[in-house]
């Protein structure tokens, strides 16, 4: 079978992950450059014959060919290749493509959709899963009512269709931890996820951060360990500074013949996330060891910690500690018009003074909103 055609081209696609044929023909004057979504080519062929007969009908009677959601789906991942979360997208927008990949634009919508939503529910995924895949459907179609348009100036799509969102479950509270509740997390976790956490719930790194810290990131201001976060780990999309308090740099100063690249290594290699197997043994161990300690049930929030607790917990203990919403907003890296983007050397020493307030260890009381 010939790989070419005159007017079809197998090309490689990334949502549909095969080779598809696309047509490029010059008819009338008109260039007609598309894909057809279909992998086999007796059906591209039957495209491309409607496709010519469709060119000369808008060239005598003006009437619009309708672009398809395949073709829609490729110039997303084409145009938008800068976005961080263009690998999320495209695995949402794969999920669907066997329900509306063959379809024209003005024929996605809710119903068509549903059978897809319908064997995502089946499989055992959560609303927020699927709304997540939905989310990236609905933005190609705005994308193709509002700004694509074709040779003549039209739209893609005269309107982006109402696509509703599962109901989900209330988000989860945040749960700072006890310092007792820290003990016991803490005494479960092996050996490496033990220096991480210790590292995050002391300076209020987000797993990806602590995940993917490197030596390279380390300044050093008057005996502190500061370190330039960049942009790629950051949840905010641009550099944040971290400071280390006393514990934090023990820990840290500890690590350093562990790797020449890596602060966090297991086994010489980054792991690609702190949430794992051994933190939930570890998290299941300690909410037995509360029960058996404490004497009483272990509370739903504890038995469930999240890694992004940890965080919680460091953001609560500045507040409890009288730090001021500046200088929080600074430690965790919120962004904001009050976070400057430059730090004296006065300004680092004060964050410092601000972290080692929450290095004592001890329990104060602690009031949660239980739902």
């Amino acid at each position: 079978m010939p790989k070419r055609i005159p007017g079809l081209t197998r090309r490689w696609s990334q949502a549909r992950q095969a080779h598809i044929w696309e047509i490029d023909k010059r008819i009338g004057g008109e260039r007609i450059r598309r894909s057809t979504g279909t992998t086999e080519l007796s059906e591209a062929t039957q495209i491309l014959a409607l496709e010519i007969e469709q060119s000369r009908r808008r060239q005598i009677f003006g009437e619009t060919t309708p672009r398809m959601f395949t073709e829609a789906v490729d110039r997303y991942l084409t145009d938008f290749q800068h976005k961080r979360s263009l690998d999320r997208d495209a695995q949402g927008l794969a999920v669907f493509m066997p329900y509306i990949g063959h379809l024209p634009l003005h024929n996605v919508h809710q119903g068509t959709l549903q059978p897809a939503v319908d064997a995502r529910r089946r499989a055992g995924k959560t609303a927020g899963t699927i709304n997540r895949d939905l989310a990236a459907v609905k933005r190609v179609l705005h994308l193709a009512a509002r700004l694509w348009r074709d040779e003549l100036g039209r739209p893609w799509l005269q309107s982006a269709p109402m696509i509703p969102t599962l109901p989900a479950p209330d988000r989860r509270m945040p749960y700072p931890l006890t310092w007792d509740e820290q003990r016991l997390l803490f005494g479960c976790l092996p050996p490496h996820l033990l220096v991480m956490a210790l590292c995050s719930v002391h300076t209020g790194m987000r797993d990806q951060e602590v995940c993917g810290l490197q030596w390279s990131m380390e300044h050093r201001i008057d005996g502190h360990s500061v370190f330039i976060i960049p942009s790629s780990l950051s949840k905010t999309a641009s550099d944040r500074i971290v400071v280390f308090n006393r514990v934090a740099q023990s820990v840290i100063d500890q690590q350093r013949q562990q790797s020449t690249v890596w602060v966090f290594p297991y086994r010489g290699h980054p792991i690609a996330r702190m949430n794992n197997h051994g933190w939930r043994s570890a998290r299941a161990e300690a909410a037995a060891a509360f029960e058996s300690e404490i004497g009483s049930p272990c509370p739903w929030g504890f038995a469930n910690v999240r890694v992004h607790d940890l965080r919680h917990t460091f953001g609560r203990r500045l507040r409890a500690a009288g730090v001021s919403e500046e200088d929080r907003r600074d430690l965790l890296g919120h962004r904001g018009q009050s976070v400057t983007t430059h730090y004296s050397a006065a300004e680092i020493h004060r964050m410092i003074e601000a972290a080692d307030t929450v290095c004592d260890g001890q329990s104060r009381p602690m009031l949660r909103v239980v739902r």
